[in-house]
């Protein structure tokens, strides 16, 4: 919190005070043909009480929203405008242990992303797993020589 932030608690004339919303960033994939919807999305974002930052990206068809907002009301504000949107459902391919697992890969998520899904654990059996855990402290069976 700033020193502004600090002082206006007490020299507010508000009533009772109000829970401030935390601040966050909204990720949303909106469908953008040109600068008139990317124009439209952006203004009608950006007039929401809270925000901070608005950014458009039309290559990737997505909508960045920082600040003291709530997500599903952001969402409600995009889809007024007259565009299907939804949640970013893209995660950095290299955040994902296993990105190219066939329920993560999308060929419509744009380059270096992969689909935000929870991943099962790998399969016991395969040779890479044996090897990082032959010389782990956790494996009984493992090499001495260390």
């Amino acid at each position: 919190m700033g020193a502004l932030d600090f002082l206006s608690d007490y020299f507010s004339v508000s009533t009772p005070k109000q829970k401030r919303k935390a601040m966050q960033t909204v990720e949303i994939k909106v469908k953008m043909d040109c600068e008139g919807c990317e124009r439209r999305v952006r203004s009608s974002v950006s007039n929401m009480k809270g925000v901070k930052q608005v950014e458009v990206n039309r290559e990737e068809s997505k909508v960045t929203v920082s600040g003291y907002v709530d997500r599903n009301k952001v969402l409600k504000k995009v889809q007024s405008t007259g565009k299907r949107a939804k949640f970013w459902p893209y995660i950095q391919y290299n955040l994902v242990p296993y990105p190219y697992v066939a329920q993560a890969y999308d060929k419509k998520a744009p380059s270096g992303y992969v689909r935000n899904i929870v991943q099962t654990l790998p399969n016991p059996n395969a040779t890479d797993e044996k090897i990082t855990t032959l010389f782990s402290d956790d494996n009984p069976n493992a090499c001495l020589i260390m």
